[in-house]
């Protein structure tokens, strides 16, 4: 009898001090604080895309969070929306999956109805519109980039909002702003195949070091009229960890 009474006083004792602790702690006295896990996925990111005379160059970390959280370390953001046209995602992961899938459905329809493949630039003007239609309930930022038998390589950015331009070579994501001044001091015109590689891969490189949305490793395909040539850069290989 003394043993359960001795309990049922530490029972009492330790409902009290949890109840205490709760009004304190709303979530709970077993709650610790840690990063968010319920929050949207997010394509904190570093996106790029290089044209060179044959074609070009698309590449892409891998890092997907939500929140503080990495959520995936191994994502792969170069969508295929048709044989030699590719788009580089960052934004909401949720809303360039979707525009991306719309954009690839309508290019299918649109190469059997002109029976030829569909150009860059159609491609490019679907992802505007998709966008700027919907700019108030999408979060997408989208870089364009293939090549076409009508004007070869070609790489259009669509930033949030639904504009386009062309461009010689387009950054994007949370990292390109660590990597304006190195990109625009790198840069230049007529630049061969392997220099495209190897001037996107530095810039991803050092803007994964520099954001925390950013990591993983690099992703890169090389678009030209023989195809699509995919290669991928591990973390522990990265061109900034070596010496210039």
């Amino acid at each position: 009898f003394r043993a359960a009474t001795e309990l049922l006083v530490s029972l009492r004792y330790i409902s009290a001090t949890m109840e205490a602790l709760s009004s304190s702690n709303p979530k709970g006295y077993l709650a610790t604080p840690g990063p968010d896990r319920n929050g949207e996925h997010m394509m904190g990111t570093t996106i790029m895309a290089v044209e060179f005379k044959g074609g070009v160059v698309v590449a892409a970390d891998s890092r997907t969070s939500t929140g503080s959280y990495v959520a995936n370390r191994v994502s792969d953001k170069l969508s295929k929306v048709h044989e030699k046209i590719y788009c580089l995602r960052s934004g909401s992961a949720a809303d360039t999956q979707a525009v991306a899938d719309m954009v690839a459905y309508y290019l299918d329809m649109h190469s059997v109805e002109v029976d030829s493949p569909p150009h860059v630039k159609t491609a490019a003007n679907l992802f505007k519109m998709i966008t700027y239609n919907n700019k108030d309930r999408l979060l997408a930022s989208i870089i364009c980039a293939g090549w076409d038998e009508k004007k070869g390589g070609q790489v259009y950015s669509i930033p949030l909002g639904g504009s386009i331009v062309r461009q010689p070579f387009a950054i994007g994501g949370s990292g390109s702003t660590y990597i304006f001044g190195h990109c625009d001091a790198s840069y230049k015109e007529g630049m061969d195949q392997k220099e495209c590689e190897a001037f996107v891969s530095k810039a991803i490189s050092h803007a994964m070091s520099r954001d925390g949305s950013s990591g993983g490793v690099i992703r890169m395909a090389i678009i030209t009229k023989d195809g699509v040539e995919r290669k991928y850069i591990p973390g522990d290989k990265l061109p900034f960890m070596k010496d210039d």
